[in-house]
């Protein structure tokens, strides 16, 4: 698992608590004449080509990483892979564009507007007449009532994840014919373009059973390019074949597999053949590169490396190493030279393997961008220092969220600017660069927060009996100093770095000790006392040598204790990326003194048992962007509220960090339906989720694709959603001199 994602609306997430206090909220972005929201930072990347040039059948196999519970995506259980097939198979009112704003499927709908305001809202929506069911009825009005009664919440037989707008209906009747369906609210909303997409048979939502049993594993009615043929289990995969009462543009594809495929065995599948389409890790990524790359036309191997680097020699050796090797191969040794033959040997064996490994891989490219959906850094505020939003904010304070960006992106070519919003990507509407309400990195600002919230450096800190003291290096071995530790009183010219201008009693000399400067920055602060040290103590210096700029500040403690914060990470392969962002979290919070224990826990426990559990302090996550974040980001950063039996009702801000005020702002915007004024009233509630600081936004998801390289309109989609029919491989005479998708391709059981 590369990240831990959380998928399409369906899904669920939960709630936190904050400690009073009155955030300042500096100017909004929104309130000038520019307008804030920018471009998206990297369009999508799926070898784009004319229908014309696509040839007419063949087989995708795409690899997932699950065979979903449901195929119901309005269940709790259900995933990407429940959200990949309702796209190809069933309607949707609209979809999403580049910018990650929904545009309306003109395969569905012809129009959808608001009639009426007063005295309630009424939308019509004047369906696409072509469009029926794969069993021939109509798609109409008696489908939209369907999954708005099974979805408005007021029958609990049904098992939904969420009814977010369908219980802000009042009614559902037929237009002025057939083909109109109107709908009538009993609140505004402002998001109605986010409802029945998808939009189910009324065969599936009709019932409490058919709803929560019928569609887990099939889907007989559907109404999109592709229709399901089967979900088997024991094969893991899914398969899609063409739905002959499509209406559209017929899909060029005769099928799709979607093959459930671990991220770690990817590559070893695209070598043997079995993929054609996978998300790919860098590493992955890295290796399809150099065997995309230039090769020599006499050996076939790569002539660059990754990133342009020179390939290694014959081997991966140098010419000083190959020329040893001959001389120990031919010697008058016979013992070394009979090993270094055997060597030799199955140095020749592994480079065979991996001209084959490359010559496999050669077939496939990387298609890059930017995936819709954005990693933060949360912070658990429902107890310990972080229920302090002094903590948290000095916390963020001590990030640079730039240099973050730039280890995960750079490396891969892609933009390195740090996401500016909670509730929205750049070049989405509504997006506006809000970290101006928390501030930028300054460690010095940082201390300051951390000393008026009580944790000074150098506090006394209590110890069990065999402890080190809190905030000791756990590795390393405190007592092999003691050989070299002088008598009392003895000086032997050289002095600890941040203790200088001591006397043997521990009590500081001269005037800094009456003026409370802070001996890094010169900083004074009105406790008179030291919030910063200027270097880490036990590192030492000849006498006179001043602090280095920028050491890492000793330990903090309060009341005893020090101030430790435990930073729970995945273990599984392909979370490297994650583990890579929390050390250089973990070094920029040790500059501010604030120490961290990693915990890394498997994949399958790190949501359930940690994060929505609560079971951390520090995490690293992802929440995708939505284009209607006034009703799926709404319960993220929503106040926690008291359940009936005592526990805290946290839906899904994970932070457990919420204020009224933001609970007020996103009302507010999904109540209006003034568009200028929903994105303004987001802006101002991102600004607070800001200022609160529960979560730091970090760095936009790379989406890097393995594809064949004939394989168009497929890869690292961005923002926009697929479009399933346009998928295929191209004509042979559209292929120029890139390699054809093989001939055949073994057919799915």
């Amino acid at each position: 698992m590369s990240h831990v994602g959380v998928g399409p609306r369906a899904v669920m997430r939960s709630v936190a608590f904050l400690t009073a206090g009155v955030l300042a909220v500096p100017a909004l972005a929104g309130c000038t004449s520019e307008d804030p929201s920018g471009k998206p930072l990297a369009e999508q990347d799926v070898a784009a080509a004319a229908r014309a040039r696509v040839a007419d059948g063949g087989t995708l196999r795409w690899a997932v990483d699950s065979v979903p519970d449901t195929l119901n995506a309005f269940q709790s259980d259900a995933d990407a892979t429940t959200t990949r097939v309702a796209q190809a198979v069933l309607p949707s009112m609209y979809r999403t564009d580049e910018t990650g704003s929904p545009v309306r499927d003109p395969d569905y709908l012809e129009s959808a507007e608001v009639v009426d305001t007063e005295p309630k809202q009424v939308v019509v929506y004047k369906l696409n007449q072509q469009a029926v069911w794969s069993d021939g009825r109509e798609i109409g009005a008696a489908d939209f009532a369907a999954q708005w009664r099974a979805l408005s919440g007021k029958d609990s037989a049904y098992w939904t994840a969420r009814n977010a707008g369908y219980d802000r209906i009042e009614k559902i009747e037929r237009g002025a014919n057939d083909l109109e369906v109107k709908v009538t609210f009993s609140r505004p909303y402002a998001d109605w373009k986010a409802l029945f997409t998808p939009l189910y048979p009324k065969d599936v939502t009709g019932t409490p059973d058919a709803f929560n049993d019928g569609a887990r594993r099939t889907l007989k009615v559907t109404a999109g390019p592709f229709a399901v043929k089967k979900v088997d289990t024991k094969g893991d995969e899914v398969v899609l074949t063409g739905n002959p009462r499509w209406w559209g543009e017929p899909a060029k594809l005769d099928r799709i597999v979607l093959r459930a495929v671990p991220r770690d065995e990817r590559v070893s599948e695209l070598v043997a053949g079995k993929l054609d389409l996978a998300e790919i890790d860098p590493e992955t990524a890295d290796e399809v590169g150099l065997a995309a790359g230039p090769r020599d036309p006499a050996t076939g191997t790569p002539l660059m490396g990754p990133g342009g680097t020179p390939a290694p020699g014959p081997q991966g050796r140098s010419a000083a190493e190959a020329l040893r090797s001959w001389a120990l191969a031919h010697g008058s040794d016979e013992e070394a030279a009979e090993e270094e033959a055997l060597a030799r040997e199955e140095r020749r064996e592994a480079e065979a393997k991996a001209r084959s490994r490359q010559r496999a891989l050669s077939g496939f490219e990387v298609r890059k961008s930017l995936e819709p959906a954005y990693t933060q850094l949360a912070l658990n505020g429902s107890d310990g220092p972080l229920a302090d939003e002094r903590v948290r904010r000095a916390v963020a304070r001590a990030l640079d969220r730039g240099k973050l960006a730039e280890a995960v992106l750079k490396p891969l070519g892609l933009p390195t600017e740090p996401v500016g919003s909670h509730l929205a990507l750049s070049g989405q509407p509504a997006y506006a660069d809000g970290s101006g309400a928390l501030g930028e990195q300054n460690a010095k600002e940082a201390r300051a927060l951390l000393a008026d919230a009580g944790w000074v450096p150098g506090g006394p800190v209590k110890k069990k009996d065999g402890e080190e003291a809190a905030g000791a290096e756990k590795d390393k071995d405190a007592k092999d100093e003691k050989d070299g530790e002088k008598s009392e009183g003895d000086d032997d010219g050289t002095y600890i770095v941040g203790e200088d201008g001591k006397n043997d009693d521990g009590k500081n000399d001269g005037d800094d000790a009456k003026d409370g400067a802070d001996q890094e920055s010169g900083e004074k602060h009105s406790s008179g006392k030291n919030t910063a040290q200027g270097g880490a103590p036990g590192a030492y210096a000849p006498k006179g040598t001043a602090a280095p700029a920028g050491s890492a500040a000793g330990p903090l403690a309060k009341d005893g204790k020090a101030l430790t914060l435990r930073f729970v990470l995945p273990s599984g392969p392909g979370s490297e990326t994650l583990r890579t962002v929390a050390g250089r979290i973990t070094d920029m919070l040790a500059e501010i003194g604030i120490g961290t224990e990693i915990t890394k826990v498997p994949d399958e426990s790190y949501f359930k048992d940690h994060i929505a559990a609560g079971e951390y302090d520090l995490a690293l996550y992802s929440w995708p962007a939505s284009a209607f974040p006034a009703t799926d980001a709404r319960p993220i950063y929503a106040k926690p509220v008291p359940a009936a039996d005592g526990s805290l009702n946290v839906a899904q801000n994970y932070t457990r960090v919420g204020t009224d005020q933001v609970d007020q702002l996103f009302d507010r915007a999904m109540a209006t339906l003034d568009q200028k004024e929903a994105r303004d009233l987001l802006r101002k509630a991102d600004s607070r989720i800001w200022a609160a600081a529960g979560s730091v936004p970090l760095y936009q998801r790379p989406q890097l694709v393995a594809a064949r390289e004939n394989l168009a309109n497929a890869g690292a989609f961005g923002f926009e959603t697929p479009v399933y029919e346009d998928m295929g491989y191209l004509k042979k005479g559209a292929q120029g001199s890139r390699p054809s998708a093989p001939s055949s391709v073994p057919p799915s059981s």
